[in-house]
């Protein structure tokens, strides 16, 4: 578990699963663009690549590759694990 918190720790990495969360399936050169155009982040494609790395690792997403172009998935089970772990009571509004 802690693989999930560290992926979850960089702010970059929580952009790319809120755009794969959005629209699943992008490639790497994709989820580049969205990020540069939609977050003004510009980090080279090792960079968002080496970020992927350690989302993959931790579970929170799958990749599969078709021909050439390798397609990134998000995967919310590992996130599922932690709400189950540390389930919120209702709370009443006194």
């Amino acid at each position: 578990m802690s693989d999930i918190y560290r992926a979850l720790d960089d702010e970059t990495r929580r952009l790319v699963l809120d755009e794969l969360a959005a629209r699943d399936g992008q490639t790497l050169f994709e989820i580049c663009s969205t990020l540069a155009t939609r977050h003004g982040l510009t980090l080279t494609r090792q960079a968002i690549s080496q970020h992927l790395g350690v989302l993959e690792d931790a579970g929170l997403l799958r990749t599969e590759r078709r021909g050439r172009s390798k397609f990134h998935y998000f995967t919310p089970a590992p996130l599922a694990e932690i709400a189950r772990r540390w389930p919120l009571p209702e709370r009443t509004t006194p």
